[in-house]
């Protein structure tokens, strides 16, 4: 009866909604010792095994994490678990750091009584220390995985590292006459550039879907958000987003071929999209939100590369924190993305205020644009009058504090 309130195809964003929300997932979060006092270990759990897909890191070194969860995924296609500590990003730890993520794999399986490949493994924190497995032992024995709101809780906090906020959503739609959910958790708040930082996202939904499909459409969508996103120009080696679908809504299996396929996708989209904005806000020191949207280009990709390109600017950036309206910053960045464009035909509007208009400056007050700069959120918009392609992409200001929380960040 749930299912009739709400219209098919039509999303709804569940304001306390969780990566438990969806039917017949749970989770857990526990201090294993990782870390001084807050939380460092997590669980996510499905109460049977779901189609999984992921996407990782393009960086040519890859956590040894990364590693045991491909070969748990290419097993069957499908998980039940995912076991996560930060702290320690068991990155360019040699064979030794493999065999700890087998170990911690094996620990989680014996734990929660599963075969080892169902069990995938992700860690975030500190490159080229040794975990302490002991304390991962220890640790993976205290999980007990719950659907409370406190247990998604502990495991939106035993994932962080320098974030300073858990971030977490929920979705819904119907297909099929049934009720679909979808919930998301994720961290990243420095060393973030995807080009799918150190981000970590896990997507969990109750509907049927086929792998090889699921596949097909986060990476599809990952293009459009996380990788859209940056902070502060580096890509990390541990980047991973895994989605878990356990079919539990009821729905018959989705695949491109089906009717509400596209219902699907909007959900997935609408997720990572949140998700993606969510880690942005948070970056590192920042005190802003920023938004970059280019229209007019050429095509589709040619925007989403000139968004990103100004976004992820350092000196666009260090603008947006000084709410100085420096509008040859963007431009500047826009000359170097690649993209295809015309100097002589671009538009820049900061807010709502019109800055260039085919590429001649236009007269507008300054008291006007630092005020609108000095709120959470700003968005940029470009118009290249090249053609109809169309992006997006998400950042943050650069401040004094990113300076400050990196150069001491192992300690």
């Amino acid at each position: 009866m749930q299912a009739l309130t709400q219209s098919a195809g039509k999303l709804t964003e569940v304001p306390e909604g969780s990566i438990i929300s969806p039917q017949g997932f749970r989770a857990a979060g526990v201090h294993a010792g990782l870390r001084y006092s807050k939380k460092d270990l997590g669980v996510i759990y499905s109460d049977q095994p779901a189609n999984a897909a992921a996407v990782y890191t393009t960086s040519m070194v890859q956590a040894a994490p990364l590693h045991v969860t491909k070969d748990s995924l290419a097993a069957e296609g499908a998980i039940q678990a995912v076991v996560v500590n930060s702290a320690c990003a068991n990155a360019c730890t040699g064979e030794r750091g493999y065999q700890d993520a087998l170990q911690m794999r094996e620990f989680a399986a014996k734990q929660l009584e599963l075969p080892s490949h169902y069990i995938a493994v992700a860690s975030t924190g500190v490159i080229g220390e040794f975990l302490n497995m002991d304390k991962i032992d220890l640790g993976i024995k205290q999980l007990a995985p719950d659907s409370t709101k406190s247990n998604a809780e502990d495991f939106q906090t035993a994932i962080l590292t320098t974030d300073t906020v858990q971030k977490s959503c929920c979705y819904t739609t119907v297909i099929d006459g049934k009720l679909i959910s979808m919930g998301g958790a994720a961290k990243g708040s420095g060393m973030i550039h995807p080009n799918m930082a150190t981000m970590l996202a896990f997507v969990t939904t109750d509907a049927k879907v086929d792998s090889g499909s699921l596949q097909e459409a986060l990476k599809e969508v990952t293009n459009d958000s996380f990788n859209q996103i940056t902070v502060d120009g580096d890509t990390s080696t541990n980047d991973m987003v895994l989605v878990m679908a356990n079919g539990n809504a009821g729905n018959s299996a989705l695949s491109p071929e089906h009717p509400e396929w596209q219902a699907f996708v909007q959900l997935l989209s609408a997720t990572c999209e949140n998700l993606a904005k969510q880690i942005a806000r948070d970056g590192e020191g920042a005190t802003k939100l920023i938004e970059v949207e280019v229209t007019g280009a050429a095509n589709d990709n040619d925007a989403k590369k000139a968004a990103k390109q100004i976004v992820g600017s350092n000196l666009v950036k260090t603008a947006m924190f000084g709410s100085d309206a420096n509008w040859g910053r963007i431009i500047g960045a826009l000359g170097q993305s690649g993209a295809n464009i015309d100097p002589n035909m671009v538009d820049i509007t900061i807010g709502h205020i019109n800055m260039l208009d085919k590429s001649e400056p236009q007269p507008f007050s300054e008291e006007e644009a630092t005020s609108y700069l000095e709120n959470k959120e700003v968005k940029i918009t470009v118009n290249l009058h090249q053609g109809n392609g169309q992006g997006k992409a998400w950042g943050c200001d650069l401040s004094y504090d990113y300076v400050k929380i990196n150069a001491s960040y192992r300690t």
